[in-house]
């Protein structure tokens, strides 16, 4: 396979993987009493992360406690709250 075409299965899985989100906000806290600082709601009601490409790493929630943030794939099999609002979850639960 050549390097072009890697890239565009790639890019595709990205693609894909992001489209599961229906930004319910569960994994940056909107469901706790302090979610993330970045986390904003948009006019649709639905949350978005006001630094996406930059999330990951220590971030502050709005009381300013300290919160790493990660990928999802690295808390698809941990318990936390809002766990059953995130569409990646359900996701992972039909393929397995």
């Amino acid at each position: 396979m050549d390097d072009n075409l890697y890239n565009q299965l790639q890019d595709q899985k990205y693609q894909e993987h992001e489209a599961l989100c229906k930004r319910c906000g569960a994994c940056c806290g909107a469901m706790e009493e302090y979610p993330c600082e970045h986390l904003k709601k948009g006019e649709d009601s639905r949350y978005f992360c006001d630094i996406y490409e930059e999330r990951f790493g220590l971030r502050k929630t709005l009381s300013g406690e300290p919160i790493l943030c990660v990928p999802i794939r690295n808390m698809l099999s941990k318990t936390w709250w809002g766990r059953t609002q995130c569409a990646y979850v359900r996701h992972k639960r039909r393929i397995i």
